[in-house]
């Protein structure tokens, strides 16, 4: 998908929703540490995702799960640009590189990726809305309470939505003030980033005050620990959970859905895009 037709279709809100493969590059991710270690079996892995309906495929080389420690830069991209150059080889899929680090995004994007992924909303690198302007290409803005390290430790919040939103405005006018443009722009509330579990659950409830924004919003909750907090299931159990997440996310408005289990997310995705128009195709 080339990038043009990427943004044209965020824009449209009768589009079907797109589904964001995730393919951790990484020995230690909270769900699929060490399964895609060798850029053989990550881009087989890319591929198959694509197969089971991806629009999206979203490469990280550091863990961001809570408590992680930051790896250094050359080793992030030790990990993730051999992955990003063959899978473009064989696939025209949009790829995501999901880094916070502006010099690994920057070879990302010389290696064939379409789109970062910024889990602090340009907040741990500056340099990072200066590439995406130069570039011009889709970033997401994500909402992190801290830093994974540490944004699991007692998070707190009066009104998680109205602080999000603010948090949102504040970070929409540092990357419009610095020159970026509104159609680059997509929003990730951080669903399981430094937040509590009934917090969550309000972010899923009240996303349409997110979408109101006016930008489209991405949501993240696969096999997370809030799901496996209330069903009492490990991470290999939480499909459902996921589903019922996914559902949610998408009749509150999210145009991005960001998931492990692409063929079984993209089938609740049609249904929910079915509910969400009204049973229009």
């Amino acid at each position: 998908m080339i990038i043009s037709t990427f943004k044209k279709a965020l824009a449209d809100q009768a589009h079907d929703t797109m589904i964001m493969g995730i393919l951790n590059v990484t020995p230690d991710s909270f769900s699929d540490g060490g399964k895609y270690a060798t850029v053989d079996s990550a881009v087989n892995h890319a591929l198959e995702m694509e197969a089971q309906g991806a629009d999206i495929i979203d490469i990280g080389g550091e863990s961001t799960r809570p408590g992680s420690d930051p790896v250094s830069q050359d080793e992030e991209l030790h990990r993730v640009i051999p992955v990003i150059e063959a899978l473009r080889r064989k696939s025209t899929i949009t790829i995501s590189i999901d880094t916070y680090k502006s010099a690994v995004a920057e070879q990302a994007l010389k290696a064939g990726a379409d789109l970062i992924n910024d889990i602090s909303g340009f907040r741990f690198d500056l340099d990072m809305v200066d590439l995406a302007i130069e570039t011009g290409v889709p970033v997401i803005i994500m909402h992190i309470k801290g830093a994974p390290r540490n944004m699991q430790k007692n998070p707190r919040y009066d009104d998680v939505i109205k602080e999000i939103r603010t948090y949102f405005r504040e970070r929409l006018r540092f990357a419009q003030g610095a020159g970026l443009a509104n159609e680059q722009i997509i929003l990730d509330p951080g669903i399981g980033f430094g937040k509590r579990l009934e917090d969550n659950f309000v972010l899923l409830n009240h996303l349409d005050k997110l979408v109101k924004l006016g930008f489209p919003v991405l949501v993240g909750p696969s096999r997370k620990s809030f799901i496996g907090n209330v069903l009492k299931a490990p991470v290999n159990g939480r499909l459902e959970g996921t589903a019922a997440a996914v559902t949610a996310s998408i009749l509150q408005g999210a145009r991005i859905v960001r998931v492990h289990d692409v063929a079984a997310m993209k089938k609740v995705a049609v249904v929910s895009d079915y509910i969400r128009r009204g049973g229009q195709a």
